[in-house]
């Protein structure tokens, strides 16, 4: 059961939204400040929850981390008093967060459909942009015992790296990803002492001592070795091009294509063209995929956002319009050498 929609009013930066999301791959393009990262941040709340039972507003307070975790900050910034909304649907079930600007605490907050979408819970994950493995043991113990000023994020991703293998035999299809990664990254992941290890030709290479790059393909390899990545599972991912090279993205867009074909749903984040275009040319008819473009309106500078199903029909598109300036740019240069 795949997230269906997600609603927000007078959050964070938006005035209002609407957007309905695909059971596949969702990728969020947009220039910054357009909340891509905010989207992904309430509809990963609203998973998390759905397994840990806790209440959708203090995940939200922990997901933003607002000043002195103060519930009201969320709220979009206007004079006088108004209220937000965070909502999010799967297919008949809806979880609801509505609070008001001046709420100082989550248990002001109205929290409706909290019962039946508990009754269904989703595995799900949040890849942050910064990579956090080679930081595991001396941030997860830190964490364990002290107050420490980090999205909850962080720490998520730990706890769901440092979960044990799944047990029975691997699939096919499970079993064609590993090879991808293997493949990529030259050997597989171990760990001991909560300490992560690249095991290949060379021995064990601690994380600290890799790229960060293989480290962000590393917890891929990870995350489906324990588990976390199956069938009806809900992968989120902040601009999965951070400090990866770019000879490694069709790569990273394979795995994600085949995370899709084997159920998960997937929201990603990018600013990158080689991304967009990899997911363009790689993507079949069969494969599940929506572009949502977010942008501010010129009238006024609210957030909206258009939907599209391929690549060239992405509209607003800041990321191919820069890349159509800086080519216009390089004939102009060429052309102006040949006159000189």
């Amino acid at each position: 059961m795949t997230l269906t929609r997600v609603r927000l009013e007078r959050f964070t930066a938006f005035k209002k939204l609407d957007l309905e999301l695909s059971p596949g791959i969702n990728a969020l393009v947009g220039e910054n400040g357009t909340g891509k990262t905010h989207l992904m941040k309430v509809c990963y709340a609203a998973c998390d929850v759905s397994k840990t039972g806790a209440s959708f507003a203090d995940k939200l307070i922990d997901v933003f981390l607002p000043s002195g975790r103060t519930l009201g900050r969320l709220v979009k910034r206007q004079q006088g008093s108004t209220r937000g909304v965070a909502e999010v649907f799967r297919d008949d079930r809806r979880l609801r967060a509505s609070f008001s600007n001046h709420a100082k605490v989550s248990g002001s907050a109205t929290i409706t459909g909290a019962s039946p979408w508990v009754g269904s819970p989703i595995e799900s994950v949040y890849i942050p942009v910064k990579e956090m493995l080679a930081n595991g043991p001396g941030f997860s113990s830190l964490n364990a015992q002290r107050e420490i000023h980090f999205e909850t994020i962080y720490a998520d991703i730990l706890q769901r790296a440092y979960l044990p293998l799944i047990r029975g035999p691997m699939d096919d299809q499970r079993r064609r990803l590993f090879t991808i990664l293997q493949k990529a990254i030259k050997g597989q992941i171990a760990v001991k002492n909560e300490e992560f290890y690249l095991r290949g030709r060379q021995g064990n290479i601690e994380f600290t001592l890799l790229a960060e790059g293989i480290r962000k393909l590393g917890l891929l390899w990870v995350l489906l070795r324990n588990g976390v990545l199956q069938n009806g599972s809900v992968l989120f991912w902040d601009e999965p091009e951070t400090n990866l090279n770019p000879r490694l993205f069709g790569v990273v867009i394979e795995v994600l294509l085949e995370l899709q074909r084997a159920g998960v749903q997937i929201l990603l984040a990018t600013h990158d063209y080689v991304i967009l275009k990899e997911l363009d040319l790689q993507q079949t008819s069969d494969d599940y995929v929506a572009f949502h473009s977010l942008y501010r309106l010129n009238e006024t500078g609210e957030i909206a956002c258009r939907t599209a199903d391929a690549f060239l029909d992405i509209e607003p598109n800041a990321i191919a319009d820069t890349f159509d300036d800086l080519y216009n740019r390089e004939v102009e240069r060429s052309l102006g050498d040949l006159v000189h």
